[in-house]
């Protein structure tokens, strides 16, 4: 990526207005349009949100986008469209016991109303707020169920299997986090209590561990900074066998969303830390060590993904994708979601930005050259982002931010025309993560409180 010094969060300004309005249009257009008794809408087609049976992983940001709309503009429509699709058609979500995904789904709508509430910007009564709790104390209890040990912890299992770490879980064990700051323990047989937080920050212990290279080498692939999508386990003994991939290129490739989930993931863990009592998790790890082994992460993870993202900062989707060469030399000149080889994927710089704005943002104080490089960078992906031609301008589109992909292995994305490579759609966590962006931004800009999920906690 290159960076452009002049580039402030400043210039963001008049883009995020426009970003704001098209967005309650597309929420609107899909509340309007989308039958939920098929399932969850997850990306489009010819600009209309579909459902794809693999996982029920994005209801949540579909009812979370509108909340995340009334924050911003206070437009009571929009807290409705979340607070009732949330009671009405959330709690399955709860107590679903085959994802790895509670904390995208269940802290995005009942996470983001107990925040609002917190905030003062609804009012909600005593037991509207107990009801939100409760079903944040469920949804990390249930999350925390999916466990495998392994010599040096444990990790919570993607829904392939227990042999199965995702890198993408790190950003949602803010289900398990959200869930002991409101006091709940897992109980399992004979009452033994397990610590939802402990069992958080060894899960993200063994992401930083084995999802994440540093250029030891590890394999003849170890790139620091680099991460694989998932990590295969014998279950039998808890050794770790081997990198693999679902939704990227290979195991000894990076699968772009799934770097940018750990950027984020670890952004915001980095963030929080201080407001979570050592003590409750010093029996794994100490603080000093933890935050030690975190930033090395964060700036490894951040690091890689500004060397090997086009000038623009919006990556393509897998840094080995086979066809990457006939681009030329493609990291010297803005991302082309129209070429004919490989496809781009905007949704990873929607979640990277966040991630560094928030990496930035924690060091701060400890490393201000490198803080502030990473939160410019972030200010830049977001002004790419909110501008065409990522940004969905047109009015019969249900999407807002396009030439997202989910699953090009599988051939999944839609390709409008012969010889293109899939572009032009938008994806329900690439748009719900472009509106936590945007919101995180709008805050910093005007000075308000800082958005962070933790916020649906009392301090």
């Amino acid at each position: 990526m290159k960076l452009d010094p002049t580039y402030s969060i400043s210039t963001l300004d008049f883009p995020l207005q426009r970003f704001w309005e098209l967005s309650g249009q597309k929420i609107k257009l899909v509340e309007d349009a989308f039958d939920t008794k098929k399932g969850a809408p997850v990306f489009t087609e010819k600009g209309k949100y579909v459902t794809r049976g693999w996982t029920e992983w994005t209801q949540g940001f579909q009812f979370g986008s509108a909340l995340l709309q009334f924050d911003v503009t206070g437009e009571v429509e929009f807290l409705e469209i979340g607070r009732k699709n949330t009671v009405q058609k959330m709690a399955p979500h709860l107590t679903h016991i085959g994802v790895h995904d509670h904390g995208f789904n269940n802290v995005s709508t009942y996470g983001n109303l107990l925040r609002l509430s917190n905030e003062g910007k609804i009012d909600a009564s005593g037991w509207e707020r107990e009801f939100y709790k409760l079903a944040l104390k469920v949804t990390g209890a249930v999350q925390a169920t999916r466990w495998t040990t392994i010599p040096s912890g444990g990790f919570i299992y993607s829904f392939n299997g227990p042999h199965s770490l995702f890198v993408d879980t790190i950003r949602s064990c803010r289900a398990l986090v959200v869930s002991h700051q409101l006091g709940h323990v897992l109980q399992a047989e004979n009452d033994r209590r397990i610590s939802l937080i402990q069992r958080a920050i060894q899960h993200i212990l063994s992401t930083v561990r084995y999802s994440i290279f540093y250029g030891n080498g590890r394999d003849r692939y170890d790139i620091s900074g680099r991460t694989a999508h998932e990590i295969i386990f014998n279950t039998v003994d808890g050794n770790c066998r081997c990198p693999n991939s679902q939704q990227g290129y290979s195991g000894f490739s990076t699968w772009t969303r799934g770097l940018a989930w750990a950027i984020c993931g670890l952004g915001e863990t980095l963030e929080i830390l201080d407001q979570i009592a050592e003590s409750d998790y010093s029996d794994v790890i100490s603080k000093t060590d933890l935050v030690a082994e975190l930033s090395q992460a964060a700036i490894a993870t951040a690091e890689f993904y500004l060397s090997n993202t086009p000038t623009d900062g919006i990556p393509y989707w897998d840094t080995g994708a086979p066809n990457l060469h006939k681009l030329g030399d493609y990291l010297a000149r803005p991302s082309d979601p129209f070429n004919e080889f490989e496809p781009i994927d905007s949704s990873a710089a929607c979640i990277t930005a966040q991630g560094l704005i928030r990496i930035g943002n924690w060091m701060r104080d400890s490393d201000p050259a490198r803080a502030e490089k990473y939160q410019k960078a972030a200010f830049q992906i977001a002004g790419a982002l909110f501008s065409e031609p990522y940004l969905s301008t047109d009015s019969n589109h249900q999407g807002l931010i396009l030439h997202s992909i989910y699953h090009e292995p599988n051939a999944w994305d839609y390709a409008p025309e012969p010889g293109k490579v899939a572009h032009g759609e938008s994806s329900m966590w690439g748009d719900y993560h472009a509106r936590e962006l945007a919101l995180l931004l709008q805050r910093m800009l005007k000075s308000e409180k800082y958005y962070s999920y933790l916020n649906c906690v009392p301090k």
